[in-house]
């Protein structure tokens, strides 16, 4: 367009709309009044045009993001499996090392939820170590 040489036109405005350009053509990092009525006029155009394709654009955003989704969900899912069984691993060490009554491993796990929740998941080893030598 920047080739076109431009041409003008009448233009009828009510002081409303006058206002309202005069007001927002600058913060839309417009030149002049002319130049933010354009890009009005251009992006109008590209809205109406866009009122053909609803049928076809949102069956295609959401096949798009429906195979987005399922790729993260399996990609999560892999991770989170890895993370449960290391996590397991490091459980069965943690049990044939120490000798845990009942009662302890209750108040543990109360305790332990009280400080996730708390922390909203983001425990950290250094905490627990604190914790544990009683600092």
């Amino acid at each position: 367009m920047e080739k076109e040489k431009k041409i003008r036109i009448p233009l009828w405005l009510y002081p409303s709309v006058e206002d309202k350009i005069m007001k927002n053509f600058e913060a839309d990092n417009c030149k002049s009044p002319s130049e933010f009525i354009e890009k009005a006029i251009i992006f109008y155009c590209g809205y109406l045009a866009s009122e053909e394709y609803k049928q076809y654009l949102p069956n295609v955003i959401i096949s798009t993001m429906q195979g987005s989704l399922d790729s993260f969900e399996d990609r999560m899912a892999t991770l989170l499996f890895k993370i449960a069984v290391e996590l397991c691993m490091m459980l069965h060490v943690t049990a044939a090392t120490n000798q845990i009554d009942e009662s302890t491993l209750t108040k543990l796990r109360g305790m332990c939820v009280d400080e996730v929740k708390k922390l909203r998941g983001s425990v950290r080893l250094e905490n627990a170590v604190k914790f544990q030598n009683g600092n």
